[in-house]
């Protein structure tokens, strides 16, 4: 009994020492590693979608978006960004960068 007790205590030694490394901090700047092992991210700024614009990618995988910034330095912007994934009108996507936006989807016909 003293095995099996002394397994479960050295698991839960384990399971609380890993959950320490996994601490998630937001600052400003890059992604950098501290010495506690805490992971910092540079902060998110949310969009809301206001328009599809259609459907890109070598296989149609992703979607083009029109999305409203609505917060942080770029607010009530609106620019064209591609987007991985189900989505549709009025849903919140969190961007990690605002100034860079995706080319314009072109009309190309298949075989030319």
């Amino acid at each position: 009994m003293a095995r099996k007790e002394s397994k479960k205590e050295k698991k839960a030694q384990r399971k609380e020492k890993r959950r320490g490394k996994k601490d998630v901090i937001f600052s400003e700047g890059k992604k950098e590693k501290s010495e506690s092992g805490a992971v910092n991210f540079s902060p998110a700024v949310p969009g809301k979608i206001e328009e599809l614009v259609g459907r890109t990618g070598a296989r149609g995988e992703v979607t083009q978006v029109r999305c409203k910034i609505l917060d942080g330095r770029d607010q009530g912007k609106v620019i064209r960004r591609n987007v991985k994934g189900p989505v549709r009108i009025d849903d919140i996507l969190m961007l990690r960068e605002t100034e860079i936006e995706a080319r314009k989807l072109t009309q190309v016909k298949r075989g030319s």
